[in-house]
């Protein structure tokens, strides 16, 4: 039927990794290069993901309405949110960006779902307990001894804290897992990635965080 030259096999391998990019990145794969590519290109590309994940943050929203109480008890753990839904989200987008080029390159498999769980929990406790640890010092001695900031007492950076590690390995879990559960169902598991997984863990970083300050705190 022909040959396969060298360039063909390049062009072919540039635009399977360029699709994987732009759906790692919340975006529908483009059929033009950027140059080619109008505006009104892009916003068709874009808009659909950011509707999505648009629609999905107001569970978020709902999340922090619904604990409104608590907050207003206790101010200072507001400050501590983006902070916690960053560590969360950026720690789920490691996971599951690791797991998907993984996946690309034949080296997992959904069987392979519990190696890959054990693996990514050890990671996350290491992750997560250094990580505790140094936002326990911040807190001690730079926001309560040199900012002279009170409310932060050793409770609240305690719960701050467990919050973290307990957020990180959630976090984990969840980007581990939900790659290769989408390629088991027939979904491409760059579907999985950053924007798809940080929307997720900002909701259950932040029930972790207001259930843990609940308890520890006594707030209602």
């Amino acid at each position: 039927m022909g040959i396969i030259t060298f360039d063909d096999a390049i062009e072919v391998l540039e635009d399977e990794t360029t699709e994987d990019i732009e759906i790692m990145a919340g975006m529908t794969p483009r059929d033009k290069s950027y140059f080619r590519a109008s505006p009104f290109n892009l916003f068709k590309h874009r808009i659909g993901w950011l509707m999505m994940l648009m629609i999905g943050a107001t569970f978020t929203g709902m999340i922090i309405k619904n604990f409104e109480s608590a907050l207003a008890v206790q101010v200072v753990l507001t400050a501590f949110i983006p902070m916690l839904m960053d560590t969360g989200g950026n720690s789920g987008s490691q996971s599951s960006v690791t797991v998907i080029r993984s996946i690309s390159l034949n080296e997992l498999d959904f069987s392979d779902i519990g190696f890959v769980i054990w693996k990514e929990t050890r990671t996350a406790l290491l992750c997560g307990i250094c990580l505790a640890f140094a936002c326990f010092v911040k807190l001690m001695l730079i926001d309560r001894l040199l900012l002279k900031n009170t409310d932060v007492t050793f409770m609240v950076a305690t719960v701050v804290c467990i919050t973290m590690c307990v957020t990180v390995l959630v976090a984990k879990v969840i980007g581990c897992t939900l790659p290769l559960i989408a390629k088991k169902i027939g979904f491409d598991p760059a579907v999985m990635a950053s924007p798809f997984i940080t929307t997720i863990v900002d909701a259950v970083s932040l029930l972790v965080y207001f259930g843990i300050a609940k308890n520890l705190l006594g707030i209602n």
